[in-house]
């Protein structure tokens, strides 16, 4: 599942710069994450760091993109390709 940001966020700033995958950006009102973009950090930690540094825990599970492990470990993959680059562990789940 890809995460969200809900209108509890006071726009502190730290969630932006810790995102692996460059899918939190500064909104209308607030934070917003691309669901395209987000892995809850599979492939990069082992729990979403934006949920790890959010002072006041306004970053839950989005209901409306629903993916399970093995599909979070295919968009690191796909992302990981489109920027030139290789999975650090060759992308398999699990490693």
């Amino acid at each position: 599942m890809a995460l969200m940001i809900t209108d509890e966020c006071i726009n502190c700033d730290v969630c932006e710069p810790e995102c692996p995958n460059e899918a939190i950006f500064l909104g209308p009102e607030i934070y917003q994450i691309d669901p395209g973009k987000c892995t809850e950090c599979v492939g990069h930690f082992d729990q979403p760091q934006c949920v790890q540094v959010c002072p006041v825990a306004c970053i839950p599970v989005d209901p409306k993109h629903v993916e399970d492990r093995e599909t979070l470990w295919q968009k690191y993959r796909r992302l990981t390709a489109a920027k030139g680059g290789t999975p650090p562990d060759g992308g398999a789940p699990g490693s």
